[in-house]
């Protein structure tokens, strides 16, 4: 299927690995040009070429999205996708062991991380997406809607739906679109790392990651049986953004293999 995004511009946020990697890849294969933030330029950014442009920035800081925006219209001109993808659990989160024990200020960076990087993100690039009539993707999560541990973390995330839908329901007259994907269990660092939110959470339940690992799709009710690809949910991304799904907007699209159970 052409995609019909040859010559499209993409600004991807948390763009180093796992997700998001994967993302500008995707478009970056379609002839998107990509704008890659991350607070790290890693070599696989760097081996992407004239395709991808990496910009160092740290968007848990309120001047980083300003910064990143004009880097990104320097470099594409204007914006046709944006893409917020940059988000996780924050120290002193995952390792909590619930409600009680999370603090204020974890409260707050899970929010500067996870939501107001997107809204300082969107804002500053909203004039460019509006004069392309373009695209806004706001990766979230599964735990949007359940109550997935650690709960700063789902909370945020229900917000930022709730923001996604507030954009294109504001904007969608002027030819914005704004849309969600919230991925289940995926097989990125966070899942695999020995130091990741996965391995916090096997602790907690008293086993070794290899083991929760193996336990996690049964235990999660996903349907498929196994943990998603990080290409699979970047694939669904790079449709969404194309004009092949031009009518798809305010909805939240899951890629979680079917799961349907708390961890």
């Amino acid at each position: 299927m052409d995609l019909r995004l040859q010559g499209k511009t993409a600004v991807v946020t948390g763009a180093s690995k796992g997700i998001g990697l994967e993302i500008v890849r995707a478009l970056a294969s379609e002839g998107v040009r990509v704008v890659a933030a991350s607070r790290t330029v890693t070599p696989e950014l760097s081996e992407l070429g004239d395709a991808c442009t990496p910009v160092p920035v740290d968007l848990a800081r309120p001047e980083g999205a300003r910064a990143l925006i004009e880097r990104a219209l320097e470099t594409l001109g204007d914006i046709d996708v944006l893409v917020n993808n940059v988000g996780g659990v924050v120290s002193g989160s995952a390792d909590s062991t619930g409600f009680l024990t999370l603090t204020d200020d974890a409260w707050q960076r899970t929010f500067e991380l996870n939501l107001f990087s997107a809204v300082r993100v969107t804002r500053a690039a909203l004039p460019s997406l509006l004069n392309r009539r373009g695209v806004i993707i706001n990766i979230s999560s599964i735990g949007a809607r359940a109550a997935y541990h650690p709960v700063d973390y789902g909370t945020a995330k229900a917000a930022l739906n709730n923001l996604t839908k507030a954009l294109a329901e504001e904007f969608g007259a002027q030819g914005l679109r704004a849309l969600t994907v919230s991925p289940g269990p995926t097989r990125t660092r966070n899942w695999s790392d020995p130091q990741g939110y996965a391995a916090d959470v096997a602790a907690q339940q008293g086993l070794s990651l290899e083991e929760f690992l193996d336990r996690a799709p049964h235990h999660m009710g996903i349907t498929t049986g196994r943990l998603t690809e990080p290409e699979e949910t970047a694939a669904l991304v790079a449709f969404l953004a194309s004009p092949v799904s031009g009518n798809l907007t305010g909805a939240d699209y899951l890629a979680d293999g079917g799961a349907i159970k708390t961890i």
